[in-house]
């Protein structure tokens, strides 16, 4: 058992290496700005290039709220540096949505208190006992346990801050680089729609209805880690405390985007990466339990922050992606997976049979069609014509009165007579032909005429 397991863990681990010198070989190692410039010479505008001017605006929005001038000049600087570089602009432009988000998300604590709007205290636990029945949140929350705790931190506090990194590097390996850049833009902009929403509708989180009630908020307090608070203890640390003491938004329970977050690898993953589909979606699944139970989302948070994603992922989608067969590995990446994905797979052909399946299938074709026991009559031949009279052969028997036609029968080297139809020849032939030949142009008037009359003499 150990050995059949030893060698899949070293081939899963020679793919690995092998993606990885094949994205190592694809990357632009150029360091020359001179390349940046000319690409940009030679690049058409089009009409979707207009939101980087949007980035521009937003980041002297947010750059004039920020204190520390001129300190504060360095990050544009230094990003612009970046930009400029070919090898690493190829990081950073696909990154400028997850830039923007991060910028809007630390620099919202400097937004004036007289721009922000009122906290909403009561209408989360409002609508959560309208639409469903009771407080659900207030419900999972009665029963803690660490083993819980435990269960619960790992995905909310551990794994959620690195989870995206980690899909990024996958995709950056096995996937090519639309799909990378695809990644990027989805989860920028479904997380700053998330924190836009949380500025604009600023809502109380359940842990403030534990420790304050309904009493108003204002944005002097600080804010609480809720059941976080327990992982602490277990761990005689200070980390989430203090973390969450000092968030940058306090009141942003609605949309949760830790919901968000997860919903949205769960789509990415499920698509690009089917066989990843029940593993990811029940990390899903135990993070919306998670937020609820830590006490810092309420149901209808988490179903807002997994419709946001939905709407964000099938909204950047492009149509060639939607088929996730169409996003194979780039190549030289993994040569079970290149294996795995042939050009019959992808454009949904028919893949052609070789060998022994070719031979066999040409002879079942062949072996319909048996042409050792056919025999075609020649246009010159004459056939007589075989029919079937309408009278009873003890009323009628033509052969006896010499007024039926004559039925030739042949007889083949096995024995076997076979009945022929007249041929095209014998047919325009018919007028031709007398009652001496045995011929008679209607058969059925010769005959069933003339056997109703005797028939009919005989019972006067």
């Amino acid at each position: 058992m150990a050995r059949p397991y030893a060698r899949s863990t070293m081939k899963t681990v020679l793919d690995i290496y092998n993606a990885f010198i094949a994205a190592v070989g694809r990357l632009d190692k150029s360091l020359s700005p001179q390349v940046t410039i000319d690409r940009l010479k030679r690049h058409k505008f089009v009409w979707s290039d207009s939101i980087y001017l949007f980035h521009m605006a937003s980041v002297a929005f947010w750059f004039t709220l920020m204190p520390g001038y001129p300190y504060k000049l360095a990050i544009p600087v230094l990003f612009a540096i970046a930009l400029i570089i070919p090898f690493t602009s190829q990081f950073f432009v696909p990154a400028i949505p997850i830039f923007a988000w991060l910028l809007i998300l630390f620099s919202s604590r400097y937004i004036p208190p007289s721009w922000r709007p009122t906290v909403s205290v009561s209408l989360l636990p409002t609508l959560e006992s309208v639409l469903y029945g009771a407080n659900i949140s207030d419900i999972l929350t009665r029963f803690t346990h660490p083993i819980l705790d435990v269960i619960a931190w790992l995905p909310y506090g551990l794994i959620h801050f690195t989870f995206p990194f980690f899909i990024g590097a996958f995709v950056w390996l096995f996937r090519t680089k639309e799909v990378l850049h695809l990644w990027s833009s989805v989860f920028g902009w479904m997380n700053w729609t998330g924190v836009l929403c949380q500025i604009l509708f600023p809502c109380a989180a359940p842990w403030y209805e534990i420790i304050h009630g309904l009493t108003p908020a204002n944005y002097g307090m600080a804010g609480s880690p809720g059941g976080l608070l327990r992982i602490d203890r277990l761990f005689h640390s200070n980390g989430y405390n203090l973390t969450f003491s000092t968030a940058p938004i306090v009141f942003g329970a609605f949309p949760s985007l830790h919901a968000g977050c997860a919903t949205m690898e769960a789509l990415f993953l499920a698509h690009f990466f089917p066989q990843t589909t029940r593993y990811v979606w029940t990390y899903a699944g135990v993070l919306y339990w998670a937020t609820m139970y830590l006490s810092h989302h309420y149901l209808i948070d988490v179903v807002a922050g997994a419709c946001l994603s939905i709407f964000f992922f099938y909204l950047f989608l492009p149509d060639e992606f939607r088929n996730p067969a169409a996003a194979t590995a780039p190549p030289g990446t993994s040569p079970r997976a290149a294996a795995a994905r042939s050009k019959y797979e992808v454009y949904d052909l028919e893949a052609p049979l070789r060998g022994n399946a070719a031979r066999r299938s040409m002879m079942a074709d062949a072996a319909d069609f048996d042409l050792s026991e056919s025999s075609q009559a020649s246009d010159e031949e004459e056939t007589d014509i075989a029919y079937r009279s309408p009278v009873p052969e003890a009323t009628l028997n033509p052969s006896q009165n010499g007024t039926g036609p004559r039925r030739s029968k042949r007889t083949s080297g096995g024995g076997r007579s076979h009945r022929h139809t007249a041929s095209i020849a014998s047919l325009i032939r018919e007028g031709e032909r007398g009652p001496e030949e045995g011929w008679n142009p209607s058969p059925i008037g010769a005959t069933f005429f003339e056997a109703a009359g005797d028939v009919e003499s005989g019972r006067r």
